[in-house]
């Protein structure tokens, strides 16, 4: 797999990650739980993505 097509991956995870995020907060008695670690996994997903992004230094 190249860089750019595993960015492209990561992209979309982290596209369907906030759009659950989005979908859970709108509605009433949803798991605060599960949105932290939604979250959690967003932030990871966009570090990782800028790494990538950025390439070797």
């Amino acid at each position: 797999m190249t860089i750019a097509s595993h960015l492209q991956e990561l992209r979309k995870k982290h596209e369907a990650l906030a759009a659950m995020v989005e979908e859970a907060q709108r509605s009433p008695g949803s798991d605060d739980l599960q949105i932290a670690e939604w979250k959690k996994q967003k932030l990871k997903l966009k570090e990782e993505i800028t790494r990538l992004s950025q390439g070797p230094h």
